[in-house]
């Protein structure tokens, strides 16, 4: 029998805020985090605007490591160390109560570095893939499993599931589940150009990410780290932990098509979403909101509707779907945890957030949350993540009940 899996804690970096209660106030306020690059210049390129952390980021990192430690780590590793660091500390976990070998970090990473910052005499460290993973485990001592996942856009993603896995089958009590991202740069902004991938919309960056809007044409970098700290129900109980969630389930596949484009109709998505029904023992019409991928692209947001639609039939258009990206961009092999805990946040505060610079298209005709926040008790969601090369994710999260009906 799988034991059950509960979020205990969770924190966020993003461009509405560099932790969780500032993100969480921007996201329901509907606000824009997408403005001008500033982090390179970037006069030359095609595309001109990003959703970047906060300027204060950097004050904030300061009393979280020391300038040595900082030195030693690329942006996106320092993002990712930072908001573990306050997500443990927000779970209230006593490592010395635990089996440390029984203590494991996941991290979802598509890219931590780039060559500009080759110069540096600590560049391996500044880049390697497992970085945050590595620094979380030593500052505290976790000697289970340490390891980074890369799956494009569902890198963190995969890490909950990976996570969930290690907990469910009892060979893990706590799982750090995450994931960091800081790809504003001229190779991430340019390489994205000559594909077509990006919005060129310069003259208003605040509206440039439009998820599901008819006008929609690209997405929007973003960068910034989330993380979920995971919990069997035994260990959550027993301490008498603050439970946010419960991961219930979760489905992977591959599209097996193209590295760039989902499959047609939208096949491997709906696929992803049977599974992550099936393993959490969900029904179609369980299902309260649908967190959904919705990157802003013409073919994403098309083909994502489609497999809604094919899933879940008429009941389609009675569940809510909304996209964080058109507040905060694409956060790469961040967006999966990101919007995990967004989703969790949902459920814990019966609060569903927007999808920003909503213009309704005549083909696609859900519920997609337009422009402004809304109530609603959310006892089960999906969160989804659909990715370059084809990594396809989707997870249930469901509020947790001490006592659950089988």
């Amino acid at each position: 029998m799988r034991r059950r899996v509960l979020v205990t804690s969770l924190n966020l970096i993003t461009p509405l805020g560099v932790d969780l209660k500032a993100s969480w106030q921007g996201l329901v306020e509907g606000r824009s985090g997408i403005g001008k690059i500033s982090l390179f210049d970037c006069s030359g390129h095609e595309t001109r605007i990003a959703g970047e952390v906060p300027a204060d980021f950097d004050d904030y990192a300061r009393a979280h490591c020391s300038r040595r430690l900082a030195n030693q780590m690329g942006r996106a590793i320092k993002m990712g160390y930072v908001c573990a660091k306050e997500a443990i500390s927000g779970s209230g976990i006593d490592f010395d109560a635990y089996d440390r070998t029984r203590c494991a970090v996941i991290v979802g990473a598509a890219d931590t570095g780039h060559s500009s910052i080759h110069d540096s005499k600590y560049w391996i460290m500044k880049t390697m893939p497992h970085g945050v993973s590595a620094w979380v485990s030593q500052e505290y001592d976790l000697e289970g499993p340490n390891f980074t996942i890369s799956a494009a856009c569902a890198s963190s993603a995969y890490a909950i599931a990976y996570g969930y896995d290690l907990i469910s089958s009892n060979r893990a009590d706590i799982v750090v589940a995450g994931g960091a991202s800081s790809i504003v740069n001229p190779e991430h902004i340019g390489g994205f150009n000559e594909l077509g991938a990006l919005s060129v919309a310069n003259d208003a960056p605040e509206r440039a990410s439009r998820p599901f809007s008819v006008d929609r044409n690209g997405f929007v970098i973003g960068e910034g780290a989330g993380v979920l700290v995971l919990e069997s129900e035994e260990s959550a109980t027993t301490r008498g932990a603050d439970v946010y969630a419960e991961v219930a389930g979760y489905g992977l596949s591959s599209e097996a098509y193209n590295i760039m484009a989902p499959r047609p109709g939208g096949v491997g998505m709906a696929k992803t979403m049977r599974m992550a029904l099936a393993d959490a023992g969900v029904a179609r019409d369980e299902v309260d909101y649908i967190n959904a991928h919705g990157s802003s692209t013409p073919l994403g947001d098309k083909y994502e509707t489609t497999a809604i639609k094919d899933v879940f039939g008429d009941l389609a258009y009675r569940i809510p779907v909304s996209s964080d990206k058109s507040m905060i961009g694409h956060t790469a092999g961040a967006c999966g945890v990101i919007e995990a805990a967004i989703t969790v946040m949902s459920i814990r505060h019966g609060i569903l957030t927007p999808t920003i610079n909503y213009t309704p298209d005549p083909e696609l005709d859900l519920d997609y949350v337009p422009n402004d926040a809304r109530t609603r008790d959310v006892r089960v969601a999906l969160s989804n993540s659909f990715a370059f090369g084809g990594c396809n994710a989707a997870l249930v999260l469901r509020k947790y009940a001490k006592e659950r009906s089988a």
